[in-house]
């Protein structure tokens, strides 16, 4: 698991670049329901050949509910704000205080606690999302708002999975999280929008990029953390985002890189240590693996859960 957090945050930072594109061949809802489809498509076919267990009960629906908060209203939220040419910058700005509002919530609705040193990470990580995209912060109300919109997908999608769904399959649960979203999604775009493309080609590369990398490998590596580690030492990951996405968009489309970006990326980095570092004494109490789970116990499953949890022990396996 250790590989995971920095393969994440450059996996999930790279949908900002690759959405570029895509953006402007297509309407952003019609984006994403073509990224929502053709991923859940594909990540059921993957879980059917793997024979994975899939959910059954009330889980499913605990699932869906995850799917359409993380998946259709963030990103429907997020591409949209895009697609009106709100600045990429801020939009990352935003999802990248979601750390913020899990850790809040997460003490309220999940018993997580937090240590001075982990608030001071949080205050750290904060600054770094704030430092990355200071020179380029415009606004707009309807931006904003839909980035707030996005920004609250995000946070309560993450609590919500970690409160109902703690232990689903990661391939089976992202599939369905992606087959909830896409007619949603599909929906909202036949109502607001006008579905057309005048790019196919930019259009396919976007695509598929986002659905082989940001769809499906970066929302399996999301679900895995949730199964081992806390909702809170989760999410400060997405205060790196910001930073990494400039540094990407400097590499991939020429952007300039400024020295603010880089100050935030290394407060962003020194938060996510602090945000962190209750590990260490957790496992000289219990003499485990402090990323074997989660912070706080996991909350009574309900009947539907249980047949989960049940499925998962018989395979021997979550990926």
């Amino acid at each position: 698991m250790a590989f995971a957090p920095p393969v994440f945050v450059v996996l999930w930072s790279s949908a900002f670049i690759a959405g570029i594109p895509g953006l402007q061949a297509a309407p952003p809802l019609l984006l994403m329901f073509a990224r929502f489809a053709l991923a859940g498509v594909l990540l059921t076919g993957y879980a059917l050949v793997t024979r994975a267990p899939w959910p059954r009960g009330r889980a499913v629906a605990h699932i869906a509910v995850t799917g359409l908060l993380i998946q259709a209203v963030q990103f429907g939220a997020f591409y949209t704000a895009l697609g009106m040419g709100f600045p990429a910058a801020v939009v990352s700005l935003v999802q990248g205080l979601s750390p913020v509002v899990v850790v809040v919530l997460a003490g309220r609705f999940l018993g997580e606690t937090v240590t001075r040193w982990q608030a001071l990470g949080f205050a750290l990580g904060a600054a770094g999302v704030v430092l990355a995209v200071a020179d380029r912060v415009s606004l707009s109300i309807w931006g904003v708002l839909l980035c707030l919109l996005g920004l609250l997908g995000l946070s309560t999608g993450t609590l919500y999975q970690k409160r109902f769904v703690p232990r689903m399959d990661v391939r089976t649960g992202t599939a369905v999280q992606l087959l909830v979203s896409a007619p949603a999604v599909g929906l909202a775009c036949l109502a607001v929008e006008t579905p057309r493309v005048s790019d196919w080609t930019a259009f396919g590369a976007s695509v598929t990029w986002m659905v082989l990398v940001n769809s499906i490998a970066a929302f399996i590596l999301l679900n895995t953390m949730l199964l081992h580690w806390s909702a809170g030492r989760v999410s400060t990951l997405f205060f790196l985002t910001p930073s990494v996405t400039a540094v990407l968009a400097w590499l991939l489309v020429g952007q300039s890189l400024h020295p603010l970006a880089i100050a935030g990326l290394v407060l962003g980095g020194a938060g996510v240590l602090l945000a962190n570092r209750r590990a260490a004494p957790e496992q000289a109490a219990d003499g485990g693996d402090p990323d074997s789970s989660p912070a706080a116990p996991p909350a009574r499953p309900s009947a539907g859960e249980t047949d989960t949890e049940e499925n998962l022990e018989s395979s021997g396996k979550v990926l």
